[in-house]
């Protein structure tokens, strides 16, 4: 696994592939394509799937250079297409705008999004945004903007569903049931484990 952070928000991208396939997912495309498909060059894998944890235009402004170069599919959860397509945000939150192209799969949670040799289950968990999801497999959690280490994602952009009452829910009944040696890797910052937080996380006291 590669972690880059991208962009004027230093957003995380990951980039992750299966050694025995070669194939690989990105997730969080959020800006400077050419240095994440460097990266990809340099690490011999072939891209399948762009995997977006939410539409938000930090985690998403290098969509449409990365599609284009890898031809990988891009899945969203179906209830962040609205918020993946919505410029005025990506101007407020100083971020390029692009318009990107449409998803190719719509994710609902329980879905897998997978690669041979890798899979990634959906988890729902709605706050930040209206469909915001968390990808784990493999001991490993990709958190996006919902949970990070010691401190949890906004609410209160504009147009993009935020609720912090939804947020804390879905952290303690989706993301704090999980085990405690889960490793978290977030949407931005540096990484955790599901029992730091639970031990330790003050938003969640």
């Amino acid at each position: 696994m590669k972690r880059l952070e991208v962009g004027p928000f230093a957003a995380n991208c990951y980039i992750i592939g299966s050694e025995i396939s070669r194939e690989g997912i990105i997730i969080d495309p959020g800006d400077e394509a050419g240095r994440i498909m460097k990266e990809v060059r340099d690490s011999g894998l072939d891209i399948k799937i762009i995997a977006l944890t939410h539409g938000h235009s930090d985690h998403t402004a290098a969509l449409k250079e990365v599609k284009e170069e890898t031809g990988a599919r891009i899945a969203i959860h179906t209830d962040d297409v609205g918020t993946l397509k919505q410029k005025l945000l990506g101007v407020f939150m100083g971020a390029g705008f692009k318009s990107p192209p449409p998803p190719d799969r719509l994710l609902n949670d329980g879905d897998v999004v997978s690669v041979s040799g890798l899979e990634l289950t959906v988890i729902h968990t709605p706050g930040h945004s209206r469909g915001s999801i968390c990808l784990i497999g493999d001991g490993v959690l990709f958190s996006g903007d919902t949970l990070f280490n010691f401190g949890i994602g906004r609410s209160d952009l504009p147009g993009s569903g935020g609720n912090h009452e939804q947020l804390i829910k879905s952290i303690n009944s989706r993301l704090l049931v999980l085990g405690d040696d889960i490793k978290v890797y977030p949407g931005h910052g540096p990484g955790t484990s599901i029992g730091a937080e639970r031990r330790g996380n003050p938003f969640l006291v």
